[in-house]
């Protein structure tokens, strides 16, 4: 019996799994393409039950670890080594392997839609807990896998021997932040229906705050 519940969790494991090879591209290039629709998209889905949600595209924290992963993987093909797993400053001793080294980039990366999430509830004037952080949280880890990829390949590039390769690389970054930048912008905007100006300066707080948030983790792993 018990032998039967592990071949039915092995199957439903392996398709979950191998699903994930079709919905990533697929969840890739819309929130590349039609960021705010699919942003739109689950926050319709919302009022869904748990198992009837994200049906057609990968659910957003899987999606962002997922794209940081890919980094990960790119830079490793590369033949890079990653600099918090080989540093024994700070806290890097912590982080000794790829698996420790991924969760630590999902959290840097995550805390751009956390501080974002954050800065709209509280701008909607809303009370800022759990509930009704989640799903502007959720609608944030879209836009912020495709930064979060897009400047993890960038940054791998950039530091390539090849000069073509450390082009590409540095317009890849500066493309990703751009980009983030203003689906940003887009999303304050339509969501507290205010002018772009005033989301700009939404934006570049929550920036402010990730960044300081990036500099300071990377500040405890590397001194």
């Amino acid at each position: 019996m018990d032998f039967m519940k592990w071949l039915n969790s092995l199957d439903e494991l392996l398709y979950e799994v191998m699903s994930w090879l079709l919905f990533f591209p697929i969840t890739l290039m819309r929130a590349i393409f039609r960021p705010l629709g699919i942003m739109r998209e689950i926050e319709r889905e919302a009022t869904l039950p748990d198992d009837e949600r994200y049906g057609a595209v990968l659910s957003p924290p899987l999606f962002l670890a997922l794209a940081l992963l890919l980094g990960h993987a790119v830079a490793t093909a590369l033949g890079q080594t990653d600099k918090i797993i080989a540093s024994h400053h700070g806290l890097a001793d912590l982080i000794n392997d790829n698996a420790s080294a991924l969760v630590l980039r999902v959290i840097v990366f995550a805390a751009f839609p956390l501080f974002l999430a954050a800065r709209l509830v509280r701008r909607r004037g809303a009370k800022l807990d759990r509930a009704s952080l989640q799903q502007p949280f959720y609608e944030q880890c879209y836009p912020a896998a495709v930064f979060a990829l897009g400047v993890s390949i960038g940054t791998s590039l950039g530091i390539d021997p090849h000069p073509t390769a450390r082009l590409v690389g540095h317009w890849l970054v500066a493309v990703a932040v751009v980009n983030y930048w203003l689906v940003g912008i887009r999303w304050f905007a339509d969501a507290l229906d205010i002018g772009v100006v005033r989301a700009a300066g939404n934006v570049l707080i929550a920036f402010i705050e990730g960044t300081v948030f990036l500099i300071g983790v990377g500040f405890l792993f590397t001194r």
